[in-house]
C-alpha cells in the first residue's frame, strides 16, 4: 500500500483508527469484565466461607462429621483453617500449605481477600473473624431435641479455593475480546478499500471534468456536485478559472495593444518613406526627419514605458526615500501640464500644503503624479477644471469623466486599455505605470467615480 494514493491514505487511517478504537474498547471491556467477575468470584468465595463456618458451628458436637470444604466447592480443590481461642486449630484435609501474611492475628470481621500459591495451585483466599458458640448443653433428660448455646468465642477462618477454573473463564473471555478486533480488522482490510474507492468516485469524476477545462476553453466552469466536502473545492476552482480568464483576457488585450502601437508606428514610418519615394512632396529633409523623429520618439516612449513597467512589477526598482517638500515639488510638476491643459480649454487648480514634507522617492512619485495629471488634462472635457489637492497624507486628482462608467473602474490601470479614442502621446500605459510605481512606494492608489460623474484618483500613504 503506497501512501501516494489518497484512497490508500484514507484506508490506512480508517484501519489504524478502527483498530485503535476497537482495541481500546476491547481493553476497557476486558478490564470492566475482569473487575466485575473478580467481585462476583470474591462474593462467591465469601459465601462459601460463611456457609462453611455455619456448618462447622452446627456440627461441632459430632467431630467425625465436621464439614468438608469439598462439600461446598464440588470438584474444585478447597482448603480451610479455623482458629478459636482455647481450642486446637481445625483444618481441612489436606490443610492449607501457605497462609496470607498476618494470619490469624491480622484477621478482622471485614473479609480480606488475597491471591497466592498453595499446593502448587493458584488459589483465592479469604480470611475473617466471626463469633461462634463453642460446645452445647443438652436437656436434663439427655435428649437431643433442645440445645442451649454456650458463650460465644471470636474465631478466625481462612478459606482457600483453586482459581484455575475461574482464570480459565477469564482467559476465554480475553481470547473472545482479542479475536473480535482481529476479525473486524480482517474484514476491514477487504471492505474498507472498496468502500473508500466507491466514496471517492465523485472526486475521480471531478478530475475528469477538470481535464476538459483549460486556456483553450475559456469560460468553462465546473458544476457543483451537491457534496458538502467537494462544493467548496469546486467554487474555489471556478474562482481560479475566472481569474485565469481575466488574466488571459488582459494578456490578449496587452498583446493586441502592443501589436497595435508597434504596428501603427512602423506603418507610419513605412508609409512616409514609400510616399516620399514614389510621390515626392517636396518637403525638406529637416521636416521629414522631424516627422520620422516624432514617430520614433512615440515608439521609443512606448517601449521605455513597457520596460519601466516590467521593472516596477518585477520589483527591480527600489525606492530611495528622501525628504521632499510636497507643495513646491507638485507646483513645479504642474507647470509641465498647465500649458497643455489650457490648450484644450481645461483649467488646472492646485490646493497644496506648502509646509508639508514627506519622505519618499521623487522619481517614482513623479511617475504616479505625472501620469495622473497627464490623463486628467488629456481626457477631461473642454471647459472642465482639474483639481489637485495634496497634503502630508494623500494626493487627490479630480476631473470630469462623462463617458466613464462604474464598471470601467476595475479596468483602469490595465495596460493599453482606453475608454476614449487615443490621444497623441498616450499609449494606454500611464495608469498601469502609476499603479506599479505606487505599489513600489508602498502607497495605495484608488479610483472612485463620484455621483457628479467626476473621477477621483487618490494616492494615500501611512
Amino acid at each position: 500500500m503506497t501512501l501516494g494514493s489518497l484512497s490508500n491514505r484514507i484506508t490506512l487511517l480508517l484501519l489504524v483508527t478502527g483498530l485503535a478504537v476497537m482495541g481500546a474498547g476491547a481493553l476497557l471491556m476486558d478490564w470492566r469484565m475482569d473487575d466485575e467477575l473478580e467481585a462476583k468470584y470474591q462474593q462467591t468465595l465469601l459465601a462459601q466461607a460463611r456457609t462453611l463456618a455455619a456448618l462447622i458451628e452446627l456440627e461441632q458436637d459430632t467431630p467425625d462429621s465436621y464439614a468438608r470444604a469439598s462439600l461446598l466447592a464440588g470438584e474444585v480443590p478447597a482448603f480451610y483453617e479455623l482458629r478459636c481461642p482455647g481450642l486446637p486449630p481445625l483444618r481441612s484435609d489436606p490443610a492449607p500449605t501457605e497462609v496470607p501474611a498476618g494470619w490469624p492475628a491480622g484477621a478482622r470481621p471485614e473479609p480480606r481477600f488475597t491471591r497466592m500459591e498453595a499446593h502448587g495451585l493458584p488459589v483465592g483466599s479469604v480470611m475473617f473473624t466471626f463469633d461462634m458458640s463453642v460446645g452445647v448443653a443438652r436437656d436434663r433428660n439427655g435428649g437431643s431435641g433442645r440445645r442451649a448455646a454456650m458463650p460465644l468465642r471470636t474465631c478466625a477462618l481462612l478459606y482457600q479455593q483453586d482459581r484455575r477454573p475461574f482464570e480459565q473463564i477469564l482467559l476465554a473471555l480475553d481470547w473472545i475480546l482479542a479475536l473480535g478486533p482481529a476479525l473486524a480488522l480482517c474484514l476491514a482490510l477487504v471492505a474498507v478499500p472498496w468502500i473508500v474507492r466507491h466514496g471517492l468516485r465523485p472526486v475521480r469524476a471531478l478530475v475528469e471534468r477538470m481535464a476538459a477545462i483549460g486556456p483553450n476553453a475559456p469560460g468553462g466552469r465546473l458544476e457543483r456536485s451537491g457534496l458538502r466536502e467537494l462544493d467548496p473545492l469546486v467554487d474555489r476552482f471556478n474562482e481560479v478559472l475566472a481569474r485565469m480568464d481575466e488574466g488571459l483576457a488582459r494578456e490578449r488585450q496587452f498583446a493586441s495593444g502592443l501589436a497595435h502601437e508597434t504596428r501603427t508606428r512602423l506603418a507610419e514610418l513605412r508609409v512616409l518613406t514609400e510616399v516620399e519615394t514614389r510621390y515626392p512632396t517636396g518637403r525638406g529633409v529637416p521636416e521629414l526627419m522631424a516627422e520620422v523623429g516624432h514617430i520614433s520618439a512615440e515608439l521609443e516612449a512606448t517601449v521605455t514605458a513597457l520596460l519601466l513597467l516590467t521593472r516596477l512589477q518585477a520589483g527591480l526598482e527600489r525606492p530611495r526615500p528622501q525628504p521632499l517638500s510636497l507643495g513646491l515639488w507638485i507646483g513645479r510638476l504642474a507647470l509641465r501640464h498647465r500649458q497643455a491643459a489650457q490648450a484644450r480649454g481645461v483649467q488646472l487648480e492646485l490646493a497644496l500644503d506648502q509646509a508639508g514634507i514627506i519622505d519618499t522617492d521623487p522619481g517614482l512619485l513623479e511617475i504616479v503624479v505625472a501620469n495622473l495629471l497627464g490623463n486628467a488634462c488629456a481626457y477631461s472635457p473642454e471647459g472642465d477644471t482639474v483639481h489637485l489637492t495634496a497634503d502630508t497624507r494623500a494626493i487627490l486628482v479630480d476631473n470630469a469623466a462623462p463617458t466613464l462608467q462604474p464598471a470601467d473602474l476595475p479596468s483602469l490601470g490595465q495596460r493599453f486599455w482606453r475608454k476614449q479614442p487615443e490621444h497623441p502621446g498616450h499609449a494606454g500605459l500611464g495608469l498601469a505605470l502609476a499603479l506599479a510605481a505606487a505599489e513600489a512606494l508602498g502607497m495605495h492608489l484608488s479610483f472612485r467615480l463620484g455621483p457628479d460623474q467626476r473621477l477621483q484618483a487618490q494616492l494615500a500613504w501611512d
